[in-house]
């Protein structure tokens, strides 16, 4: 399966809701705590205007995602799916 990094902060609500859905599913991620590493959250404002909007997703394509639904996640992993095929 393609893989995403999820950007995130441990307060973040959206970022909990997000990744419990995401796990409940069995799709797996990497994640970076952008409080506890400066250049996640340098990446994260580069691809969000210079806003630290979490959870920010980057995927393997080089694509992200800023504040995603899981269904736009599944979609998006089902992208990059046929792409490799």
């Amino acid at each position: 399966m393609p893989s995403f990094t999820m950007y995130s902060t441990s307060w973040c609500g959206y970022c909990r809701r997000l990744k419990g859905t995401l796990n409940r599913e069995g799709i797996t991620f990497d994640e970076m705590d952008i409080e506890a590493d400066p250049q996640a959250a340098e990446l994260v404002m580069s691809v969000n205007k210079g806003n630290a909007t979490v959870p920010t997703l980057i995927f393997s394509d080089g694509s992200s995602m800023t504040n995603p639904s899981p269904g736009e996640v599944k979609g998006k992993l089902a992208e990059l799916t046929a792409a490799q095929a």
